[in-house]
Parts: structure tokens; C-alpha cells; sequence
């Protein structure tokens, strides 16, 4: 009886740290692991003691329900108890977190406390999404559960702490978000029988073989020193020097000698026997490698050979520094050649490479060394544990471990080489490969020595030039074996045409050391194919295997009987990526056809490993790692105990649980089988193992399909990565190819698509980045492969600079979490009582109350404005009221209450006379901002005209900006446009007359000459509803709207701010902002004649010149209330962020500003906000002086943070600044808002828009049903006050949907009231935090506009939010703009960088958006700075940016469309 895996879920009773994980149960596993029948001690089948706390999250993060290492389901007594016991597990609490508790006996010693759900049968519920967790978070409403369960919830609610507490969320809840991919019920599982261990042939001591290699050495050295040993090569391939068995025991003692007594002095050498010291040698030099090498060995130091670092930053260099440094090397031995050419400092001094330790470098050549004394003698002895050497070894994450041999290891697998491979004294070997460490270490500078052989060693540097050189050479000297790579036999067979006299009969034995490659056995048939002849015989070819940790794992071995073919294997792709072993037949592409690697070594014994969790044995059809036990092995990784216990001590598991052998195996970090015959199959390592959605793909598969697509013509054979980065808690696969030069950009996306055709149909796998890059730029090994863990370091950070990319996240990414459906049936009354019953306040809110405000406010006595004005002009008719700077900071033109009142009246006289006006006209004041738009616009109330404020054209770019300007005059039905004579000239100009119709203007007043004459008399509206003046502005969709402002609502308006910011005359106000729409113009031309008080005006436009001019004004006027927008901060921010120093040198002071209010009609740019305040913090500015406003159409002003004036109810006053919060980012998709705390995975601070204005009502009501809204949702911010907007003027286009804007009555609750509706969304919390009254102060936030909002998957987007995420991706992102294009996600990014980085961005910006929205992005955009439109108010306008991408308008560097 199979059970599903228990859901993660909370506890219904205990609440501890971990929330009760429940660990998987096992039952739906293989037959015999899960049922015992009838057996009802409870004997848990897994040893329990290992499984730790990490092991079971790591479990349920990734969706595993078969894990036989956590099992924790033995069942008692037939399958009827599997419902019962699911459900236990379910529900079970664990106070011991140590290991998963034994379930199966309820008398266990961990205290489990068991809480039955009413009703619950099934052990699994529903899976949840978002936050809809109805039953268990506080924030959800109860629908369709019973009222018991309500009533359970709120007991759990009150419980309940009210945020979860942050650890929780480091386990991330994706559990109930993410699709997990259910296994597939076709897919192959293992069927054969337990294997059993393969023993190789027994290890035959010979009877002349040496005790250890350094008696060899001595043997050879002294009876024959002519005897040849190695001889090099130049890179004219003729031979360089012959070193003689007899030179390298002389040379190799002499070096013995000077590292033991030459460096440091008597009393304290430098090096002592057991040290460790470092070998560094060019490839092309292996003579004095040699000579090294056997120095350090009878001197008994441990070589650590590494390469020649040639730069500073060498690909990996730093990795080998720190393997250096950790194994305490202080000497490196190098050459004369290679001391000379590493990089010296202009001292002559070697510096110290980045991540290296400090070493003393020295020359091993004989001319520098001293001779040893005639009685010096290096002491030889047997082999013993000691170590010998250390060889390095490059990890996948690029990390360099230290594999350490000892003299007996070393030792026993020359015996075992040399019994294997049949060599014999004095038999020439051909040496391709690198000689430092692996294969080419093996046989020709270790084996070699013990059978005192020949060994010709061929330099990379000259096979690049000559790839036949080894071939010439195993001619030439009649060579018995040749080591090589499969590369050089690809190469020698590009290469081969032009040979005439090859004759390779010679050979016997042709070891192929990347035997266990995938794509090796295409090199050795087609080598066979061609040199069979010339006189190769198929028999000669030995692959083998091997790996640092485990030496040789397996070779083949050399016969003399042509007719046994060697073992073939054709496997079925589809089962090796289930790790099951499945014959195919070779006519299918999807198949992978395999070599045997021979047999298992002499004296070893082998087995295959289940490759993850414990290691069980494998079946016999079952791909496992493979083990080995042999003297003739590493024995660990140098200084790494845990990672070597790991590595080096493994014991096999039967599947009774017992172990194989008592003595350890080491993993050798190959993937692959025994066959039959005992032959040995190797299908991949495990460092190239890739897993996606639960199949195993091997890295090494996959190149060898990309290059089977027609490679040669687009892209270089050697030099193709594939690799895994982690997205979205998944495996997805990155394939990295070198483009020829000569290949264009449509070859290269055949070659791609073909390729990603391939792998998809061969391997059923998607690819989810293709990138190819220019010739020769991708990280190099030092023998030229490529170096992975760099590129895939590249890849990831930003900085590989592909040439193309393909990325196919809609293919291959299948686990996002499921779209959201929406309940249409909950009826707004439902959610009301809903609310009510899991305790939760309506989110409502308001500001203080007008009626009850007891000030003597003078101004309150006259209905309208231009009373007020006339009554500051007899009473104070020399108080100033507006100073307006230049951008020197000096004062340009100021106006008092007297001079304003006979300005206005003289624009009056000319509005009638000249204009002929008649009262109810609009004017259109196109001014720039100043005192002349102030006068114009009392002139106009004077003369009972409806004045609107225009943004003037800008004369540098008027094709753009002047058509905005005659659409307001047109729209607004302007009967007149009043104006300065510059722009007056300007509007007549040729260039307008270019960009408009001038034709159609309506009647142009210049008002710098005015009639000398003052008006009969001053307008005096009928009713204070009658209009006072249009408000127009451009909304960020692109749309224009003029909102009607009554006279009563301006004076309103004009009070709540008084009353907010205590404004009176005595007081001075510093303002930043563009005067022309929203709260900018009522600061700039209203609340100074309201309030009294003096208004310095500072044009923002100036601050383009001088960005320093607003700060230095506030501290020159010593003001204490400034206000500004949201790009005279960014321009503050960017421009003066390096000259804090020299302006506080000129004296800026900001300690006495108490509030600096950023007015806006957005979600508080909380980044923003806080950089500003850390910047100018050291000038003095208090951290809590900035504040937003929170304004838009149908009220300009809802909320403005005054100074805050408040006490702390709970918390001390050192708590946090009060007016930020933290929300889960995905429970706000789902219009729902869950607190989390900082730090937390998903979460989006937002700040709230500052303090309600007085006599302002807010509610938060569903956009669509009209219904309020409950504390803890998102929904339309309404607002009903005294100072609402009266109506649309017009919208440009429909205006029928627009008519509930301004009049919209909730569906239920209080239907009385009319409200406004904001069209932004947001939500209310009440804080800990009380006014000055003492009233407790509700904060609201603003999310984001409901125009702008993104529909995708179901689920409401915010666009900042995702553009907030791609700019942090990379540094060369300045800007973004996302949008949606039929149902695709665009996402335009602005590049400040070289061209060349454009296409990094491509993968970046699909990870980071996959990653933290679950979306996928369909494309990518990447454009030069300033591309991405802003309006006046720093606002981006996507829709003109959409509208510009779908017109091919926007000249991109590159567009990239994702599959």
C-alpha cells in the first residue's frame, strides 16, 4: 500500500523552532525495503542514528519520497496500518530533532503528541499555493472550512507569534509553491540480482623487483648509467637532450643533497625530511622534472608537482595557492629556464602570486648546485607508509585538493602497471601526456624508472605545431608503447593526410588515458580505421581508467590474439539517466555505446556504489560509482579528514545492511559498471554528473552530442563546456562553445538550434542557456583544455561576453508553481465575516478630524483663495512670501504680499482688455517655474478665469516637447496662453511651426509689458463649488487627465497642509519641485498665501548645473521644512555623493532640517530614500528627517509626513524606524500581506507614504467587487476628503470608465459615503506608535499603481519589483523597464558598459527573475542609457517604452528572445 509523502505542515499543537518536519516515509519505495510483514518489533530498516535534522529538510526541499536513508516507515502488521501511520506522520510533533523517531511503536522515547484533524482520512492535504494557507496562517479567511476548525484556527492565531520567526523562512516554503515533479510510474528501475565484488588477477611479486623506486633508481643508476631514460624534444620535434639513467641518480642525489643542507643553515635547514615542497616545471622541460622529482624522494621531502603560474590571475592559480599554503610548501623547485621567465617586480624579485604563500624559489639545475661531500649518502629504504608525493586535483566547484600517495602505494602500482601493461627493461615508450601528474606521471617518470625503460616525452608546444610528432616518433624509435589522449589521436588523424612512411607495427600497447570518456571510442575506431594500414592492430588499443584518488582503476590489457574483440557496450540513454543499465540497439541515436576499460587491476578489488546517500552495492543492471580496495591508491586528501573520510574510507553496504570487506574502498569518481567477463564500463564521472528533475545527465554525453552536429564548420572540437547552475531549485544545463571567427550569426543559430534538437531528442533534456563565445577567450588549463569551474564562475558573474545566446527557460523550466486560480464564488459579504471571525480589523483609516482643530486660523474666514491674497496685502503688505534663486544660489526675484496683489491685478486689467475674457475662460500659463507663474495665476483668479499650469516646451528638443504643451492647451480648451516673450517667441518659431500646427494657437499673451492700470473690480466667485483651476498631468501609462480643483477644495487643501505641517508666517519652507501638477504647484503657488509663510523657490532645472544649489540653500536659509521630488534626490545622490568632504568645508549644514518631504505619486523608493540620508548623514541631516507624500489624481495629497512628532507606546526607543515594514513578496501576488522579518528569503521592504492628512478618509476595498478589505490584503487605496479632485476635465479618449473615479460607494458596509478611488494599490497597518494627541497612528502603504500591475500566471505583479531584482543582477545594469507583450514578459535593460557585456545580461536577467518571481522572462532587451523614457516626475513610462519596442523604435544593442 503506497503513501504519498506527508505535505510539510505546521503543527496544530506545539510550536517550536523547526515547526515540525515530518521526515519522509520510505513505503512507496522499492518492494522489499518497505513492507516487513507482520514483524512488529519496529526495527527501522536504515540506520537511524546517522540521519541528522539536514538530512530530512534537504528531503523535503527536494521533493524525494523515496529515500532509503531517512526510512522511517516499517510497517506494523499488514498494509491497513499505512493509512493510519500517514496519518500520525502527518500530525506527528518531534521535540528530538536528532533522528526521525520509530513510528511504527507508539511507546517510543520521543514524546510524540498527536492532535487527530476532524474528519482527516487522507494523509495529504491539498496542496497550498501563495499564502492561501487557509487553515493554518493567521492572514488567510476561512471559506469553505467548518466553524470548529475556525474556532482551532483562532486559538492557533492567538498563539502564534505575529510574524514567523526568521529561521522558518531559511527553509524555504517551497514546498507548497514550486510543482514538484512527480516520478515517472514508466520509468526503468533496477531489476538484476546484488552485484558482486570483482577481485583482479593476483599481484605477482617478481622476484627482481626493486623494494622501493628510489633502490631502483640506484640499481639502474650504477650498473647501467648509459642506459637511456628520457629524452626531450624541441618544438622542431628534434630531440633536445638524452638524460641517462646514470645522470639521474648523480643529478638526483646532488638535489637530494642541497634541499637538505643548503637552504637555511645548519642549526635551522629550511627543510627537513617529511616537509613538503613544491615542483615547478614547464611541460616542455621533464628532464629536470625528473631529476627533481627523485631528488625530493631520496632526500624523503614530499613533491607537490603544480603548473607554471604564468600571470598573477591565472585561470585556478589562486585554488593552487591555497593547496600550497595548506600543505605548508615554503621552497619551490623550478628550472633556470622557467625562474627566468616567470613575472618579476622591477626589483628582479619574484612577486607573490594572488592566494600563494610566500616561497623560496630555487633552481634545481647542477651548475648551481653544490656537490655533495664524497661521504654523503641518501639513506634508501624499503617502501613504506611515508608519503611519497602529492598530487593536486581540480574539484568541479574549481577548489584544488591535495591527494596524498604513499612510497608503498607508489611503489605497489608500479608492480601492478608493470604487471598489467607486460613491460619489460629497456622498452621504449612514447609519453604525449602530461608528465606532472595522472597517466603520463605513472607510466613515463614512475613505472618507467622501475623497469628501466625508454621514454620518449612529447611537449604540448610541439604537438600544437605537429599533432603527427608521436606518431613520427613511435616510428622512428620503434616504440613499444605510446601513452596518449584521445585528442591526439583525433588530431594525428585531421592531420595525417600528407604522411607517407608511417608504420606503426612496432606498438603493442596503445594506452588511451581518457579511456572512460564517452567520446573516446569514436576517436579509437576511427585511429583503427586509418592506421589499421599502417600497421595498428585493433588489439594494441588499451583504454584505461583512473582518477587522483584511486590511481589506475581499470586498463586493458595488451593480447596477442587479434580475433577476441574488445567489449562493447550500446546502452539506452533514456535508462542511464535513471542509473539503470538497459541494452539498446546501435541504429537508434539515443543510445551511448561504451568501451570496456579491461579488467580491474592487479591485487584490487572492485564494486559499484548506489552513488548517492549510503553506499549500498548496485545490482548488476544498476550504474553506480566505483569502489576500489587496493594498497596501490591515494590514502587522502592532504589536511581534510572529513572530505577524506568521505573519499578514502567507504564501506560497502550489503542489502542486509552488513558491510563487504573490513577493509575500506575509496570512491574512485567514476560512474559505470562491471560487465560481463569482468570487464569494466565507465559512462561518465562524477563530477560531471548533472541531475535535472530527478534524471542524471553526464556533462561529458552532452559535448559529445553538441559536437556530433556537423561541429567542425562553427565551433572549435576541444573546446565545448557543459555544466549545471542551480535555478529555481533545479539543475539547468549550460552549454559554452568557442565560435570559429569566420562563422557568421546566422550559421551560429542553426548550429544552436540543431544542437538543441539533438540533445533534446537523444537525451530528452532540455538545454537551458546555449552560449558561444569568441575564439580563444574561454579560461584555459595549462595544457589547453577548458578550465570548467572558472567558466562556469564567468558564466555566472557576468563577465564570459558571449557573442550568442540562446536560453530556453519555457522548454526546460517545468517547476513553477502552479498558475493562480481565482475563487470567483466568496461573495464580498463572506470575506467581511471571514475577517471577522479570524479577528481582524477592516482596514480603514483616517486623519485628525477638521471640525474639532481649535487655531486661529485667520485665513478660514474667506471662502477663496484671492481673498486671502487681498487681506495679506492690507494687513502685511511687506511680508515676503516668495524668494526664488538662481542656480549661483543668489536670490533672483522676490515677491511681497503687496507686490504680488498689484502684479496679479495688473495681469487681471490685461486678461479683460486685451484677452477680452469673460469669467469661466481657461488660460493656459505656459511659464518656466518662478514668480511670474505665481502672478499669472492670481491674475487669473482675479479676473475670474480657470487657470492651467504647462510645462513650457524645452527649446533644445521641441519636436518632443512642444506637442505635449499644444495637447493640454487643446484638451484643457484654453480660450487663451498666457506667457513670458521667450516662449512666445519660441511658439511662433520655425522650429515649432515644424513640430505643430502654429497656426491653431489660441491667442498668446505676453505678460512681460502689463498695462499700468488697476482692474474696476476683483472677481468674487458666486460658490466656493465653482472651479478654481485645471490640474493636468501625464500619468506613467501614458494617459493625459486634468482634474477639476473647486475653489472650496483648494482652500481645503491648503488648511490640511497648514494644520500637518504647522506652516504660519514666521516659518520658512525650501521647495525643490516642478510646479505644474499635484502637490508641486499647490507648495509652489498656493500654501505661501494660504498659510503666510515664506516660500524659497528653487527650480530644479538649476540643480542640472549646479546639483548642490537646493542643499546649500536649506542650510543657508537655515530652513527646517524642505520638500523636493524624487530625481532631485537621485541627482543629490549621484552628483554630490564623492563631495560630502569639500561641502561641508563650505560650511553645508543640514542639522536644522526636521523634515525633507519627497512628493510623489509611487511606492516610496525606499533605496533611494536611505542612501540620501546616509550620504548627508555626516552634513548633519537627521536619519529620520526624510519622508514621502503620497498624492494622485482624484486627491493630490493624501498623505505628507510631517516632522514626527511621536513617542514610542512599546517599543524603546531604540527600535526600528518605525515606517518600514517587510512583506513576502509572494504572498503579495496573491493580494495578500503577510509581515515577515528582515532578512527573510522573499521579502520587499516598503516604507509608508507618510502621515494622513487632516480631515482625509482612507479605506481599502477589492477593486473588483467593491467590498472593504480586511487588515491583511491588498487592495484600491479610496479616499473621501474635503479636498478631492471634483471630476475629470476630460480624459483624453473614454470617459464613461472613468466616471466611478470620483463617486464609487463601497458594495456593502458603509454604502453611504462617497469615495475616490486612487487607482493604487496598498494597505493599512496600525502601528505600536501614537501622535502627539496620543491617538495611535495608522500607516498606509502604497504598493503600486493598478494600471501598471502585471497579470501574469494568475498572479498580480509589480513591475518595480522586477526591475529591482535585474538591476541588482549585474553591475552594468543602470536602469530597467519590464512590461508585457502579448502574454510574454519583456524586460528592457539600459547597459552602461562595452558592447561586448550585453549578452552576460541575457542569462542573468532570466535567472534572477526566475528566481525571486518565479516568472520567465520572454525578452530581453538590453539598450545604451537613456533609452527608457521618465517622465517629469522621475516616473518610468513603460507604456511609451512598450509602445516604442512594438514600432522597432528603440535601436537596441541586442534583443534576445528566450524559448
Amino acid at each position: 500500500m503506497a503513501v504519498p509523502m506527508p505535505s510539510k505542515r505546521r503543527s496544530l499543537v506545539v510550536q517550536t523552532s523547526m515547526d515540525a518536519y515530518t521526515p519522509p516515509d520510505t513505503s512507496s519505495g522499492s518492494e522489499d525495503e518497505g513492507s516487513v510483514q507482520g514483524d512488529s518489533q519496529g526495527t527501522p530498516t536504515s540506520s537511524q542514528g546517522s540521519i541528522n535534522m539536514e538530512h530530512w529538510i534537504s528531503q523535503a526541499i527536494h521533493g524525494s519520497t523515496t529515500s532509503t536513508t531517512s526510512s522511517s516507515s516499517t510497517q506494523s502488521g499488514g498494509s491497513g496500518a499505512a493509512h493510519r501511520l500517514a496519518d500520525v506522520m502527518a500530525q506527528t510533533h518531534i521535540e528530538n530533532h536528532s533522528a526521525p523517531p520509530d513510528v511504527t511503536t507508539y511507546t517510543s522515547e520521543h514524546s510524540i503528541q498527536v492532535e487527530r484533524p476532524q474528519g482527516s482520512t487522507t494523509s495529504r492535504t491539498a496542496p497550498k499555493y501563495g499564502n492561501a494557507e487557509l487553515m493554518e496562517t493567521g492572514d488567510g479567511v476561512p471559506v469553505s472550512s467548518r466553524v470548529s476548525a475556525k474556532i482551532q484556527q483562532l486559538v492557533n492565531t492567538l498563539k502564534r507569534p505575529k510574524r514567523p520567526p526568521l529561521r522558518e523562512f531559511f527553509v524555504d516554503d517551497f514546498e507548497e509553491l514550486l510543482e514538484v515533479q512527480q516520478p515517472d510510474p514508466n520509468q526503468p528501475k533496477p531489476e538484476g540480482a546484488q552485484m558482486l565484488a570483482m577481485r583482479g588477477e593476483q599481484l605477482g611479486v617478481v622476484t627482481n623487483w626493486p623494494p622501493s623506486l628510489e633502490a631502483a633508481l640506484q640499481r639502474w643508476g650504477t650498473i647501467s648509467p648509459k642506459a637511456p631514460c628520457l629524452t626531450t624534444m624541441d618544438t622542431n620535434g628534434k630531440p633536445l637532450y638524452i638524460l641517462t639513467y646514470g645522470k639521474l641518480w648523480t643529478r638526483s642525489m646532488k638535489v637530494a643533497y642541497n634541499i637538505l643542507h643548503k637552504l637555511g643553515t645548519k642549526q635551522e635547514p629550511m627543510v627537513r625530511p617529511g616537509d613538503r615542497v613544491a615542483l615547478v616545471f614547464p611541460n616542455n622541460d621533464p628532464a629536470a622534472f625528473m631529476v627533481a622529482f627523485y631528488g625530493c624522494l631520496l632526500a624523503e621531502v614530499v613533491p607537490v608537482p603544480i603548473e607554471v603560474p604564468l600571470t598573477r590571475k591565472d585561470a585556478g592559480s589562486q585554488q593552487i595557492g591555497f593547496l600550497l599554503g595548506s600543505c605548508g610548501v615554503t621552497v619551490a623547485l623550478t628550472s633556470d629556464a622557467c625562474h627566468k621567465g616567470l613575472p618579476k617586480s622591477p626589483t628582479g624579485e619574484i612577486p607573490q602570486f594572488k592566494g600563494w604563500p610566500k616561497l623560496l624559489w630555487f633552481v634545481t639545475e647542477s651548475k648551481h648546485l653544490s656537490k655533495p661531500p664524497r661521504d654523503w649518502f641518501p639513506h634508501i629504504k624499503d617502501a613504506n607508509n611515508d608519503t611519497a608525493y602529492i598530487e593536486y586535483k581540480t574539484c568541479k566547484d574549481g577548489s584544488v585538493l591535495g591527494v596524498t600517495v604513499t612510497r608503498i602505494a607508489l611503489l605497489t602500482h608500479c608492480q601492478a602497471l608493470t604487471q598489467a601493461c607486460g613491460y619489460t627493461e629497456a622498452e621504449t615508450i612514447v609519453n604525449v601526456l602530461d608528465f606532472k601528474k595522472d597517466v603520463g606521471l605513472w607510466h613515463g617518470i614512475l613505472t618507467s624508472v622501475m623497469n628501466m625503460m625508454h621514454v620518449i616525452s612529447i611537449p604540448y608546444s610541439l604537438m600544437k605545431v605537429n599533432p603527427l610528432s608521436w606518431i613520427q616518433k613511435v616510428c622512428q624509435y620503434k616504440a613499444k608503447v605510446a601513452c596518449v589522449k584521445s585528442r591526439d589521436m583525433h588530431w594525428a588523424l585531421v592531420a595525417h593526410r600528407d604522411q607517407r612512411d608511417v608504420n606503426l607495427s612496432s606498438l603493442r600497447m596503445l594506452i588511451v588515458a581518457d579511456g572512460a570518456n564517452p567520446w573516446s571510442i569514436s576517436s579509437c575506431d576511427a585511429f583503427l580505421n586509418v592506421f589499421q594500414s599502417k600497421g595498428l592492430r585493433q588489439e594494441v588499443i588499451c583504454p584505461c581508467a583512473s582518477s587522483p584518488e584511486a590511481l589506475t582503476v581499470a586498463i586493458r590489457r595488451p593480447t596477442d590474439d587479434s580475433n577476441q574483440p574488445p567489449g562493447r557496450g550500446v546502452l539506452s540513454m533514456h535508462g542511464l539517466t535513471y542509473g539503470v543499465i538497459r541494452v539498446d540497439s546501435e541504429e537508434k541515436l539515443s543510445v551511448l555505446t561504451v568501451q570496456d576499460v579491461g579488467l580491474v587491476m592487479p591485487g584490487a578489488i572492485m564494486c559499484s556504489v548506489k552513488p548517492d546517500g549510503i553506499p549500498q552495492l548496485c545490482r548488476t543492471d544498476e550504474i553506480g560509482e566505483l569502489c576500489v580496495c587496493a594498497v596501490a591508491t591515494g590514502t587522502s586528501y592532504y589536511g581534510l579528514s572529513g572530505m577524506t573520510k568521505n573519499t578514502f574510507e567507504v564501506f560497502p553496504m550489503m542489502s542486509s545492511g552488513a558491510p563487504i570487506s573490513e577493509y575500506p574502498f575509496i570512491r574512485t569518481g567514476l560512474l559505470g559498471f562491471v560487465g560481463p567477463g569482468g570487464l569494466v564500463f565507465v559512462v561518465g564521472k562524477m563530477d560531471g554528473l548533472m541531475v535535472v528533475s530527478g534524471r542524471r545527465h553526464n556533462a561529458d554525453d552532452i559535448v559529445a552530442t553538441a559536437l556530433a552536429v556537423e561541429p567542425m564548420k562553427f565551433v572549435y572540437r576541444g573546446r565545448i563546456a557543459v555544466f549545471s547552475v542551480t535555478v529555481l531549485h533545479d539543475e539547468r544545463i549550460v552549454i559554452v562553445a568557442e565560435q570559429r571567427p569566420d562563422s557568421t550569426e546566422e550559421d551560429s543559430f542553426q548550429w544552436m538550434s540543431r544542437v538543441l534538437q539533438a540533445i533534446d531528442s537523444i537525451h530528452q533534456v532540455g538545454v537551458y542557456c546555449l552560449a558561444l563565445v569568441p575564439a580563444n577567450t574561454l579560461p584555459k588549463t595549462p595544457l589547453g583544455g577548458i578550465h570548467l569551474s572558472e567558466t562556469k564562475q564567468l558564466f555566472l558573474e557576468g563577465s564570459l561576453h558571449p557573442c550568442n545566446v540562446l536560453m530556453c527557460p519555457h522548454t526546460c523550466v517545468t517547476n513553477l508553481p502552479k498558475p493562480r486560480q481565482k475563487q470567483p464564488e466568496i461573495g464580498p459579504a463572506s470575506v467581511m465575516v471571514g475577517n471577522l471571525v479570524s479577528g481582524k480589523r477592516i482596514a480603514q483609516a483616517s486623519g485628525r478630524d477638521l471640525g474639532q482643530i481649535e487655531d486661529n486660523d485667520q485665513a478660514r474666514k474667506f471662502l477663496f483663495l484671492s481673498e486671502v491674497l487681498q487681506w495679506r496685502a492690507q494687513t502685511t503688505p511687506d511680508h515676503v512670501l516668495y524668494t526664488l534663486l538662481n542656480c549661483r544660489g543668489t536670490i533672483a526675484n522676490s515677491l511681497t504680499c503687496v507686490q504680488l496683489h498689484k502684479r496679479a491685478e495688473k495681469i487681471a486689467v490685461m486678461l479683460m482688455e486685451r484677452g477680452h475674457l469673460q469669467d469661466g475662460d481657461h488660460v493656459a500659463l505656459v511659464y518656466p517655474p518662478g514668480i511670474d507663474l505665481i502672478a499669472a495665476f492670481y491674475g487669473c483668479l482675479y479676473a475670474g478665469c480657470v487657470p492651467i499650469t504647462v510645462r513650457p516646451p524645452h527649446p533644445q528638443n521641441i519636436a518632443t516637447t512642444l506637442p505635449t504643451v499644444k495637447m493640454i492647451v487643446e484638451v484643457s480648451r484654453s480660450a487663451c496662453l498666457m506667457t513670458t516673450q521667450l516662449i512666445c517667441k519660441l511658439l511662433r518659431s520655425r522650429e515649432a511651426a515644424a513640430a505643430v500646427d502654429v497656426r491653431t494657437w489660441p491667442l498668446i499673451l505676453d505678460t512681460d509689458d502689463l498695462p499700468k492700470k488697476r482692474p474696476a473690480q476683483i472677481y468674487k466667485p458666486s460658490n466656493p463649488d465653482t472651479l478654481a483651476y485645471l490640474d493636468f498631468s501625464v500619468s506613467t501609462t501614458g494617459m493625459l487627465a486634468g482634474v477639476k480643483m473647486s475653489h472650496a477644495a483648494t482652500s481645503a487643501f491648503c488648511r490640511s497642509i497648514k494644520l500637518q505641517c504647522e506652516l504660519y508666517p514666521s516659518r520658512e519652507v525650501a521647495i525643490c519641485l516642478d510646479p505644474y501638477c499635484g502637490l508641486g504647484f499647490v507648495l509652489w503657488c498656493l500654501c505661501s498665501v494660504y498659510s503666510g509663510h515664506q516660500s524659497i523657490l528653487i527650480p530644479p532645472s538649476e540643480l542640472e548645473t549646479n546639483p548642490a544649489l537646493w542643499l546649500l540653500a536649506v542650510s543657508q536659509y537655515k530652513v527646517r521644512d524642505t520638500f523636493c521630488s524624487y530625481s532631485v534626490m537621485e541627482l543629490c545622490t549621484k552628483g554630490l555623493g564623492s563631495q560630502t568632504e569639500s561641502l561641508k568645508a563650505r560650511g553645508l549644514d543640514l542639522s536644522r532640517v526636521r523634515t525633507c518631504v519627497v512628493v510623489a505619486e509611487e511606492r516610496p523608493r525606499i533605496a533611494l530614500t536611505q542612501s540620501f540620508s546616509k550620504l548627508f548623514k555626516d552634513l548633519g541631516l537627521h536619519p529620520r528627517a526624510v519622508s514621502t507624500s503620497f498624492g494622485c489624481r482624484v486627491n493630490l495629497a493624501i498623505c505628507l509626513q510631517p516632522h514626527r512628532l511621536w513617542t514610542l507606546a512599546e517599543q524603546g526607543t531604540s527600535g526600528p524606524d518605525p515606517t518600514t515594514v517587510y512583506v513576502d513578496m509572494r504572498a503579495l501576488r496573491h493580494d495578500r500581506v503577510r509581515l515577515v522579518e528582515r532578512g527573510s528569503p522573499h521579502s520587499l521592504p516598503l516604507m509608508e507614504s507618510g502621515k494622513i492628512l487632516p480631515g482625509v478618509r482612507i479605506i481599502i476595498a477589492n477593486p473588483e467587487t467593491k467590498g472593504p478589505l480586511g487588515d491583511s490584503h491588498l487592495g484600491e487605496i479610496w479616499v473621501h476628503s474635503a479636498h478631492n479632485a471634483s471630476g475629470y476635465f476630460t480624459i483624453y479618449g473614454d470617459e464613461s470608465l472613468q466616471s466611478d473615479h470620483f463617486n464609487s460607494r463601497l458594495s456593502f458596509g458603509d454604502t453611504q459615503t462617497i469615495w475616490a478611488r486612487t487607482g493604487y494599490l496598498g494597505f493599512l497597518r496600525r502601528t505600536e506608535l501614537t501622535d502627539a494627541n496620543g491617538e495611535r497612528h495608522d500607516a498606509l502603504y502604497v504598493v503600486g499603481a493598478l494600471d501598471e500591475a502585471m497579470e501574469l500566471r494568475g498572479m498580480r505583479y509589480h513591475p518595480i519589483d522586477i526591475e529591482t531584482s535585474v538591476i541588482r543582477a549585474h553591475k552594468s545594469v543602470t536602469e530597467c523597464a519590464v512590461f508585457t507583450w502579448t502574454n510574454l514578459l519583456v524586460v528592457v535593460v539600459e547597459l552602461d558598459g562595452s558592447e561586448q557585456e550585453a549578452l552576460d545580461l541575457v542569462p542573468l536577467v532570466t535567472n534572477v527573475v526566475l528566481e525571486e518571481h518565479y516568472l520567465i522572462v520572454g525578452v530581453v532587451v538590453v539598450v545604451d542609457i537613456g533609452v527608457i523614457p521618465i517622465n517629469s516626475r522621475g516616473e518610468k513610462q513603460r507604456m511609451h517604452l512598450r509602445d516604442g519596442f512594438l514600432a522597432d523604435q528603440l535601436d537596441p544593442i541586442y534583443v534576445a528572445y528566450n524559448m
